[in-house]
């Protein structure tokens, strides 16, 4: 559905050239929720401008559903946008018109029939649970109200990819979750490619399907959620998870364990059987649990355990590998004192 190629984005400021974008290459495919990833200034919002062409890039390609953007000038290009809603974090809704008429503003850009587009409105109201809104203006809206105001504004015009710029973060943590589960619903009823940026792990955690993380306009780590939260390969991305799945030991117990502190991870099913259990009853080794549990990341389980295992040196490697002969990752926090 969208493939962006070896793109760049380069702003001039008074103190030279800054790299937006730098050389960036990806695919997302039709029907699923990317997420990408990154701090502040890192080039997330600046890709997202450049997939619609609110930002033209400098270099490279992009390519929407077949449809190179960076060829297309004028009428061309209009056309193309309106297959493309976007979302922001500040909503930008007209104040002084009502929901309905906020809503009915984009099919008017569009230059809908009125009959149609009272039909269409009515229909992206009840989708977003706002049926009861109609005639109200956004003042008299939460902020988790507004949003699915703007999200139906985005879906007027029947786009086949959704960009959110951050659209969680002015929203607390149960708005946020709703508005999550309205993305989700939206992907599967409509089969709408979602590209969500966002700082925030939990989000990706949520609802996306892949991700990319960013940093210094570079996309530095790419692939399935599951997989990087199983497996980060990066410094940032292991920083990003630690904010969501932390399992860190604090130094004065650390430093009371005398035997080898290790870090499991299972993957998949596997991560739901007892092999821990298993390995402490196979062999002459005691177990000291001092953190633990079982994450759900796209309804697959990811195990991560944290313990100090006593025993014999050799028995203790035995139990490491038979562990490690299960498809888990084993990784040594600390040496035994």
């Amino acid at each position: 559905m969208i493939q962006i190629q070896n793109l760049s984005k380069i702003y001039k400021t008074k103190n030279g050239e800054v790299n937006g974008v730098d050389n960036v290459t990806l695919s997302i495919e039709k029907g699923e929720i990317y997420g990408i990833v990154g701090y502040s200034g890192a080039g997330k919002s600046s890709l997202l401008r450049c997939i619609n062409l609110l930002e033209r890039p400098t270099s490279g390609h992009l390519t929407v559903d077949g449809k190179d953007l960076t060829l297309l000038r004028g009428e061309d290009l209009r056309l193309a946008r309106l297959k493309i809603g976007m979302i922001f974090q500040h909503f930008y809704l007209i104040s002084q018109k009502t929901v309905y008429e906020n809503i009915a503003f984009a099919l008017k850009a569009a230059k809908v029939p009125s009959k149609e587009m009272s039909i269409r409105v009515e229909n992206l109201l009840e989708m977003v649970g706002l049926a009861d809104k109609r005639d109200v203006y956004p003042s008299q809206l939460s902020g988790g109200q507004k949003q699915r105001v703007a999200i139906a504004r985005a879906l007027a015009n029947n786009p086949k990819v959704l960009l959110c710029d951050e659209a969680t973060s002015a929203l607390d943590p149960t708005t946020t979750k709703s508005i999550l589960n309205l993305l989700k619903k939206i992907n599967q009823e409509l089969n709408i490619t979602i590209v969500l940026i966002t700082h925030e792990m939990n989000v990706v955690k949520e609802i996306c399907n892949r991700m990319a993380i960013m940093q210094d306009g570079r996309v530095i780590e790419e692939g399935a959620v599951y997989n990087i939260f199983a497996r980060p390969k990066t410094d940032l991305a292991k920083e990003f998870i630690a904010s969501v799945v932390n399992f860190d030991v604090p130094d004065t117990i650390a430093k009371s364990c005398t035997g080898p502190i290790v870090k499991v991870t299972f993957r998949g099913k596997v991560a739901g059987e007892g092999v821990i259990s298993d390995t402490l009853q196979q062999f002459q080794v005691k177990g000291n649990f001092l953190h633990g549990s079982i994450e759900y990341i796209q309804e697959l389980p990811l195990g991560i355990f944290v313990m100090e295992l006593k025993g014999e040196e050799d028995e203790i490697k035995r139990a490491l590998s038979y562990i490690k002969e299960r498809d888990a990752q084993v990784e040594v926090l600390q040496d035994a004192i």
